[in-house]
C-alpha cells in the first residue's frame, strides 16, 4: 500500500490544520488584500449584476493553490447576498450527482466547483445546457422505453476554480463569461495579510517579525497564515508570546523553511538537477523518480515558485537550473570549477 506523503508546511494546497482559515478569510471585497486587478473587475461585474437585478455571470478563477480562489467565490456570494453551494470536480462522479445539486439551487445562488478541470465528460455534458440555457436534461428509464425530460432550472451562477487551466476543456471554458488569473501576492500585500491574521488570532507581532514570516510565505496567503500559526506556537512555548524577527527566524528555521520560503523538497529538486544531472536539462519524470515524488506534485506545487524565483527554466529538452539556483544553494557550477558541481 502506498504511504501518504507528509504534508509540507509551504504547500499551497489545503490541509487539516487550515481549519481556522475560514475565520481568517476576508468576507468582502473591501477586506481583500492584493489582487487589485481582479478586485476592480469584480466591482464592475457585481455592480452591473445588481443594477440589472440579475445573477452574476459565470466566473472562472485559475492559478496556483492557496491564493484565494475559494475565498473569492465566498466574497462573490456575500457581495450578491446569495447562498453558495460548494463541491469539487472529483466529488461529482456521476451525472445524477450533478443533477441533484442543480435541482436544489435557488434563483441567484452560486455553485462553486473547485478543481473543475477534474469533472468527468458525462458530467460536463449535463453542465453545458445548465450553464447556457438553465435547463437540465434527464434520461428516465433504460432501453427502448427510455425517454428524455428537460427541466427548467432557476438562473444561477457557476464559479469554477482550477490550478490547471489547460486541462479545462474548451467547451467548458467558453461558457464562463469572465475568467481571471489569481497570481502570487507581492511582499507588501503579504505583510498586510500576516498583520491582519495576527490581529484576528490575538497575537502581538513586531513589524520585523511580520516581515520575516511574509518573506518566507512564497507569495501565498494560505502558507503565510500557516507559518504565522506555527510561529505563534513557538513564541508561546519558547518565548514570551511576542513575535519578533529573531523568534520568527528561529521558528521557521526549525521548520526547515529558508529565507526565500524553500523547504527540503524544493532544495532536493534543485540539488537533483544540479548535482545529478549537471544543471540539466532533465525531464520532469526523471526528477520525480530521483526524489521519490509524484510528477504532478513537482509541476503544481514545487515548480511554479522555483520558476517565479528564476531558479529553474523550462526548455524543450527539460528543466534546467539557473545561476541563481547555484548561488542560493552555495554550489560552484562545473564550468567554473572544472569539476562536477560541489557544495561550497
Amino acid at each position: 500500500m502506498t504511504e501518504t506523503p507528509p504534508e509540507r508546511m509551504i504547500d499551497g494546497n489545503s490541509q487539516v490544520d487550515d481549519r481556522l482559515d475560514q475565520a481568517l478569510r476576508p468576507a468582502r471585497l473591501a477586506e481583500l488584500i492584493g489582487q487589485q486587478s481582479i478586485k476592480d473587475n469584480l466591482i464592475i461585474l457585481i455592480g452591473a449584476a445588481r443594477q440589472r437585478g440579475e445573477p452574476l455571470d459565470h466566473v472562472l478563477f485559475y492559478g496556483p493553490p492557496g491564493l484565494g480562489k475559494t475565498t473569492l467565490a465566498h466574497i462573490l456570494a456575500n457581495e450578491m447576498g446569495v447562498s453558495i453551494k460548494i463541491t469539487s470536480g472529483p466529488a461529482i462522479e456521476r451525472a445524477g450527482d450533478l443533477a441533484a445539486i442543480l435541482t436544489n439551487l435557488r434563483a441567484g445562488d452560486i455553485l462553486f466547483i473547485d478543481e473543475i478541470h477534474r469533472l468527468g465528460r458525462a458530467v460536463e455534458e449535463i453542465l453545458y445546457p445548465a450553464m447556457e440555457d438553465f435547463e437540465l436534461d434527464i434520461i428516465i428509464g433504460k432501453g427502448p422505453s427510455a425517454r428524455s425530460i428537460r427541466l427548467k432550472l432557476p438562473h444561477f451562477s457557476v464559479v469554477g476554480a482550477t490550478t490547471r487551466l489547460a486541462l479545462v476543456t474548451a467547451p467548458l471554458r467558453s461558457r464562463f463569461g469572465a475568467t481571471y488569473r489569481v497570481d502570487y501576492y507581492d511582499q507588501d500585500a503579504m505583510q498586510e495579510i500576516v498583520k491582519r491574521g495576527a490581529g484576528i488570532l490575538g497575537v502581538i507581532a513586531e513589524p520585523d517579525g511580520i516581515q520575516e514570516i511574509a518573506c518566507r510565505a512564497r507569495g501565498t496567503p494560505r502558507v503565510a497564515l500557516r507559518l504565522l500559526k506555527r510561529v505563534r506556537d513557538y513564541v508561546q512555548v519558547k518565548g514570551d508570546g511576542l513575535i519578533t524577527c529573531q523568534a520568527a527566524n528561529q521558528a521557521l528555521d526549525l521548520l526547515n523553511v529558508d529565507a526565500l520560503g524553500l523547504d527540503d523538497v524544493d532544495r532536493r529538486v534543485l540539488r537533483t538537477v544540479i548535482e545529478k544531472y549537471d544543471g540539466g536539462p532533465v525531464g520532469l519524470a526523471t526528477i520525480a523518480a530521483s526524489i521519490s515524488e509524484e510528477p504532478d506534485t513537482i509541476m503544481d506545487v514545487v515548480e511554479p515558485y522555483l520558476l517565479q524565483l528564476g531558479f529553474l527554466e523550462r526548455t524543450p529538452q527539460g528543466r534546467q537550473a539557473t545561476r541563481l539556483a547555484y548561488d542560493h544553494l552555495g554550489v560552484i557550477p562545473s564550468d567554473e570549477s572544472g569539476k562536477q558541481p560541489r557544495l561550497i
